[in-house]
């Protein structure tokens, strides 16, 4: 018995030895938590074709924003090309405060678009955004263009996200 006392001593103490380690292997910097939500808006020749869905950012964290093709999700920027020679893209910017998500449509005027085209391409198109914090070493295995690499990854449940309809 008076062998088997220290053992168990010291599996206890190394329990909280590990336990309290600091580096938890948690996906993250530190400063993020991982988190998405939708927005539905229409691009016009009003509103410049772009709306902005307000965030709240560290510098060093990463802005993705995929677009809703009814029964996936694709990674923009994104060129789309239309008959006749016709393209544009799906594009987005951020600061640690904002995403403008818009349309940049140097070869053609968006305003051409057939009625059919436009309610494709134009009107009430849904954008997921997802933030993620920035950590370089830890990122690498994620493949962005896989959306459901992106959620398994960051644990995130798309079961919750917030639902937002742009403005402008």
């Amino acid at each position: 018995m008076k062998k088997f006392l220290p053992i168990l001593l010291l599996a206890f103490v190394s329990l909280f030895i590990f336990s309290c380690d600091d580096n938890d292997n948690v996906v993250g910097d530190g400063d993020t938590y991982s988190q998405m939500r939708d927005v539905t808006g229409n691009f016009t020749n009003a509103n410049s074709y772009a709306f902005t869905q307000g965030i709240n950012i560290e510098s060093t964290d990463v802005v993705l924003v995929y677009r809703y093709l009814g029964d996936s999700w694709q990674l923009i920027p994104k060129m789309m090309y239309l008959s006749g020679n016709r393209e544009f893209q799906y594009n987005f910017v951020f600061d640690s405060q904002n995403v403008q998500i818009r349309i940049d449509d140097e070869n053609f005027d968006l305003t051409t678009l057939s009625a059919s085209e436009a309610n494709q391409y134009l009107n009430n198109q849904k954008f997921r955004i997802v933030l993620v914090p920035a950590s370089a070493n830890k990122n690498a295995s994620v493949n962005y263009e896989d959306y459901n690499s992106v959620i398994k990854y960051y644990n995130l449940d798309d079961s919750k996200v917030i639902n937002i309809k742009a403005t402008k």
